[in-house]
């Protein structure tokens, strides 16, 4: 079904049902309760009439409407009375013309049935409400009264009311008909312009703003949507310069690699030169080697969630600095730990095992012979600060931001993969930390890492 069919029936076709049945109840409501109040007219009537109906000269039965001082000013809207004796014969009426015109004769009431209702069509085809009830003589016999009054005004206000409701009903329907139909309108195009901008994300094409923001829930997708297609377009740049550079990367080693093969089946070298060119091809492997890690490690941080548990930090900081103190040992560098323990934390073991190996081979990288490595664990606020100091050379100021992009290095011909710090920062973003390069006096260069203690949330550990 259609949007401009679905507003029409929901907007416009149901409601107008609804109003036309409760106009229908209303306008029954109406004529029952204009019933009963003719009804109870009728019956306050018969009451008076039947309590002073023998008070007239010698007992004689008589109506008191003839003699009211008000009959002229009443007689438009009074009922017809009608008395009857006990024998059936019609004894006197008012007015005194209406006798014979509201029907024959009724069957005579025996004493203390009730009062009986009935609903005639009168002469002038109009409706009657007739009364009937047995009043006792003081003589004994039982008389009846009978009282008609017309239905003609109440059917009139009926068909009045029937007839406003139904115009306004019909007016109500155009109204709410030519509503939906711009409603339905004025939110197809807005659609359509919603389902051109996805067609052209399918298509690659990153659409531009969205104009003038209305403040309603089409707007919010809309500008959810501009915001999703810019971070897939950022993510896009970011992947295919992370494959341009690793490309690079991969050639480098490849290249020098098989120019050391090609020198070595050139000629007959002796094995001195065989050696070499093996050691130096076995060089480029492990660079290769740990290129290839750290692009695996890159790629899995984007691919599902993490099984993130509580555990002890302070416990993996001092795992992964045992594991670096032998090639510490072997450049005359020793590792130091300092920090509170346990440092209870919620985190993935395996990644932020990678980023503190990470951090502490970027400092033996650079680390002088005779230095130390400072691995600090500090608790802030509600999370964590692991910060890994060498006394290297540091990090120039123009290179703090841009050493945690992949593949950058400080120094162009130098050590590594430029994926390191890339990884990382990787690791605190997945986290919801973050990692930096902080300031620090004289000498060397002190990276951070700071995690939340409670873990990243639902939306970081899945983003």
């Amino acid at each position: 079904m259609k949007l401009a069919t679905r507003l029409w029936l929901l907007g416009a076709v149901v409601p107008m049902a609804g109003v036309l049945l409760a106009l229908w109840l209303a306008g029954a409501f109406f004529e029952a309760w204009l019933s009963r109040e003719v009804d109870r007219a009728l019956l306050s009537q018969a009451a008076v009439e039947s309590v002073s109906l023998f008070d007239g000269p010698g007992g004689q039965p008589h109506l008191h409407l003839l003699d009211s001082p008000l009959e002229e000013e009443v007689r438009p809207f009074a009922p017809v009375a009608e008395l009857f004796g006990p024998e059936g014969r019609r004894l006197v009426s008012y007015p005194s013309s209406a006798e014979g015109v509201h029907g024959p004769t009724p069957a005579p009431l025996s004493a203390g049935e009730p009062p009986r209702f009935e609903t005639l069509q009168g002469a002038d085809g109009a409706r009657l409400r007739q009364l009937t009830v047995g009043v006792k003589a003081p003589s004994g016999g039982v008389y009846t009264l009978r009282l008609s009054a017309s239905l003609a005004q109440q059917d009139s206000a009926v068909r009045a009311f029937q007839s406003v409701t139904l115009a306004v009903a019909v007016l109500l329907g155009v109204v709410l008909f030519a509503l939906q139909t711009w409603q339905a309108r004025w939110l197809a195009g807005r659609l359509n312009q919603l389902r051109a901008r996805i067609g052209r994300l399918r298509e690659g094409v990153l659409p531009a703003a969205p104009g003038t923001r209305r403040g309603d829930e089409v707007s919010e997708v809309e500008g959810a949507l501009h915001e999703a297609s810019e971070r897939l377009n950022e993510a896009r740049e970011a992947q295919e310069q992370l494959i341009a550079r690793a490309a690079h990367e991969l050639r480098t080693p490849l290249a020098l690699m098989r120019t050391s093969l090609d020198l070595a089946l050139w000629k007959e070298r002796d094995a001195q030169s065989l050696r070499e060119a093996l050691e130096e091809t076995r060089r480029e492997v492990a660079r290769l080697s740990a290129l290839a890690g750290n692009l695996l490690d890159l790629a899995s941080f984007g691919k599902g969630g993490w099984d993130v548990r509580a555990g002890d930090l302070r416990e993996v900081v001092e795992d992964a600095a045992a594991a670096a103190r032998a090639e510490a040992e072997g450049r005359g560098v020793w590792v130091t730990v300092d920090g509170p323990e346990p440092a209870p934390c919620a985190f993935h073991g395996a990644s932020v095992r990678q980023a503190v190996d990470n951090l502490l081979a970027n400092a033996l990288r650079y680390a002088p012979k005779g230095t130390e490595i400072s691995v600090r664990l500090a608790h802030e606020g509600n999370g964590w600060r692991l910060s890994v100091r060498d006394r290297g050379p540091g990090i120039p100021v123009e290179h703090r931001q841009s050493v945690f992009q992949p593949f950058h290095r400080v120094e162009p011909k130098g050590e590594g993969t430029g994926l390191g710090l890339a990884v990382v920062q990787e690791v605190a973003k997945r986290h919801g930390g973050r990692a930096w390069v902080a300031e620090v006096e004289g000498s060397g260069a002190e990276v951070v890492l700071e995690l939340p203690e409670s873990g990243p949330g639902p939306a970081t550990a899945v983003a």
